[in-house]
């Protein structure tokens, strides 16, 4: 008997069931696009919402497809939509008429007890402007990050003023987050997910390590947003070093949460650029955006976080942005349209020196943030490269590359690593040397000042210098043994300000005449709030949940940019972004030396304020008191902004 399935019908069911699953072949094909179309042509938000119905209705079918495809209409600052699309679609909506472009939604990443008097930005100067800009009272910072921790003593709202009666913010609800948790400090709070969940699907948060909320489990938007804004807090600290009052640049200003990135990291343009819409609706004075994503740059059209700060700061809003971790190679920056301030990193004078006692009675100076409790004992210590694993090189184990060291010559010891072109990370030796159940690592490495945070083992970075002399005394003694001392803080003995090894350079490499980073600010080691659900600080069997943690990055200087300009807004309240932008790298007070007020830049360029540093020369401000960099490559900046700089005018911002 023949088989019930011939060929023929089995040819029939195959197309049945591709005719029946074609429509999702094409719904995985969809994506997420940003329709951006300038300024808006209404006034009314309505108005706006339902052009962008009818316009995506053209190519979807229905009103109510429209309604079902659009993730967010952007109706406040200027106009757009973002939508889920197949390609094609998004190819025909590109040549509709009123339609600027259409881009795919990009995902981009999120990039003080010290700084801010390092800054002689503090209330005992008199005529300062801290106390001229009354500590920024009367003006709205946003920030655009992970979200915050509401119960941070940074924003404790005693002394703080009323909402103002202009403010349209809101306070958002969610996960772990109430109405409750806003006050007179933080005044608006709001989360976005949308863009972030039609690319990556349903965010889990069974696990506990994310909030649906503006409840920030990461950190990161507390630490930028208490380092921009936070009140005072005294003898805070990070388990004992950098042990002061804590504040932020404008202690005084509101504050509004803009959570637009997730644990994950990943921060989605079109949830980016629904943020901006609302920010300039609600009536913030100032916007900080530590986000970014490395080169290649999108063109200004194309760029959410460009597109965005173009409205905001047409409708008065200054815009800050970090400039990017990339360094020190050049052509690294990012954020550089020029109505944006571009924010560089640079470091401060307060160092964590490590003592590391040899077995000699000698003693070296390192770097660290936490040596572990049991100090003070002494422990074999192995060069990566002579403990080679059977299936490595010693290249690789010289610095302790991953897999590089055999674990049963490693257990129980100290390693020493050198960083080699390939691999220069601490972080990725620490895991080595962990993995081998290693005891301690030290690092030799370029000179920087950016310590790294290690809680797993003690990690002591050095310089080339100090390691070469390490390895000296291993060659030459017989059973070379080191003890690590408690870490210190020290104050005024390093020599700073200088722009930060990790700093993304200049020139911009899609606008190379506008000259950025327009600004440096300290970003090195900064001591800030932290979320406590972040991952907490493990010493042995005992959790310690943060409160305060020191970091370092672009992240970290932008918000002291933010800080300074709400002071300048609070003083000079009818200054446009671009008097202010001005005001900020055109600023300096000289010290030691007696110069004119107006000089020439080449005049500045041989005096001895100026230091020559690669492809940057800097300028150092104390009133704002920030570090200024213009790049010495290219000719002249031309901007709408700025008149070209024949000639820079040392005037007082306070």
């Amino acid at each position: 008997m023949a088989s019930f399935w011939s060929p023929g019908i089995l040819l029939v069911l195959l197309l049945a069931f591709l005719l029946k699953t074609l429509p999702l072949v094409i719904l995985a094909k969809s994506n997420v696009y940003i329709v951006y179309m300038g300024d808006k042509i209404h006034d009314e938000p309505e108005l706006v919402q339902e052009s962008h119905h009818e316009l995506l209705s053209d190519i979807v079918g229905s009103i109510e497809a429209a309604k079902e495809s659009i993730l967010y209409s952007y109706k406040h600052g200027f106009s757009g939509f973002a939508a889920v699309l197949t390609s094609s679609q998004a190819k025909l909506i590109a040549d509709f008429p009123g339609v600027v472009g259409v881009v795919r939604n990009r995902i981009l990443s999120s990039h003080t007890t010290r700084s801010w008097d390092f800054l002689h930005i503090k209330p005992q100067v008199v005529g300062g402007i801290l106390s001229k800009g009354h500590s920024g009272a009367g003006s709205v910072i946003g920030v655009m990050d992970t979200g915050v921790w509401p119960e941070s003593e940074s924003f404790r709202d005693e002394g703080m003023s009323e909402v103002p009666s202009r403010w349209r913010g809101i306070c958002q609800e969610g996960e772990g987050f109430n109405r409750s948790h806003c006050n007179r400090k933080i005044i608006g709070a709001r989360w976005y997910i949308k863009g972030y969940e039609a690319e990556f699907g349903k965010l889990n948060v069974s696990d506990g390590v994310e909030f649906l909320s503006p409840r920030d489990a990461v950190g990161h938007g507390t630490h930028t947003s208490s380092t921009a804004t936070g009140g005072l807090v005294e003898n805070a600290s990070f388990m004992g070093l950098a042990q002061g009052l804590a504040r932020g640049g404008a202690p005084s200003a509101w504050l509004a949460v803009y959570k637009v990135c997730w644990a994950t990291g990943d921060c989605a343009e079109a949830d980016l650029l629904a943020a901006f819409d609302d920010a300039i609706f609600d009536g913030v004075d100032v916007l900080s955006v530590s986000i970014g994503s490395p080169p290649p740059l999108a063109a200004y059209v194309e760029d959410a976080i460009a597109i965005g700060s173009f409205h905001a700061v047409a409708k008065g809003i200054s815009v800050i942005c970090s400039a990017g971790n990339s360094g020190p190679y050049p052509q690294t920056v990012i954020n550089t349209a020029p109505w944006i301030v571009t924010v560089a990193a640079s470091t401060i004078d307060r160092a964590f020196p490590t003592v590391i006692t040899l077995g000699n009675n000698q003693t070296i100076v390192g770097q660290a943030l936490f040596t572990g409790k049991n100090a003070d004992t002494f422990h074999p210590i192995v060069y990566g490269e002579d403990i080679v694993a059977d299936n490595s090189y010693e290249d690789s184990a010289r610095s302790c590359d991953s897999g590089s060291l055999n674990a049963t010559l490693a257990r129980g010891k100290v390693i020493l690593c050198f960083e080699s072109r390939s691999q220069r990370s601490n972080i990725v030796a620490r895991r080595t040397v962990l993995d081998v159940k290693g005891v301690g690592l030290i690092f030799a490495q370029f000179p920087t000042k950016d310590v790294t945070l290690s809680l797993d083992i003690p990690s002591i970075q050095v310089d080339l210098a100090i390691g070469t002399y390490l390895l000296t005394y291993m060659e030459a003694s017989r059973n070379p043994v080191v003890k690590f001392s408690f870490t210190k803080t020290v104050i005024g003995q390093q020599i700073s300000p200088e722009i930060a090894f990790f700093s993304s350079r200049g020139p911009s490499s899609i606008s190379p005449t506008v000259l950025k980073p327009d600004i440096a600010a300290p970003g090195v080691n900064i001591l800030a709030s932290w979320s406590p659900a972040a991952s907490p600080a493990m010493t042995g069997k005992e959790i310690l949940p943060l409160d305060f943690k020191i970091e370092s990055g672009t992240s970290m200087s932008c918000p002291h940019i933010s800080g300074i300009v709400a002071l300048l807004k609070a003083t000079h309240p009818t200054w446009s972004p671009a008097a202010i932008k001005s005001a900020l790298i055109t600023t300096a007070s000289i010290e030691r030396m007696n110069m004119v007020r107006t000089q020439s830049l080449r005049e500045l360029r041989t005096s001895r304020l100026i230091r020559l540093t690669m492809e940057v020369v800097t300028l150092i401000l104390t009133k704002p008191c920030v570090l200024v960099s213009y790049l010495t490559w290219g000719p002249p900046i031309i901007s709408a902004f700025f008149a070209p700089w024949a000639t820079i005018t040392l005037l007082s911002a306070s």
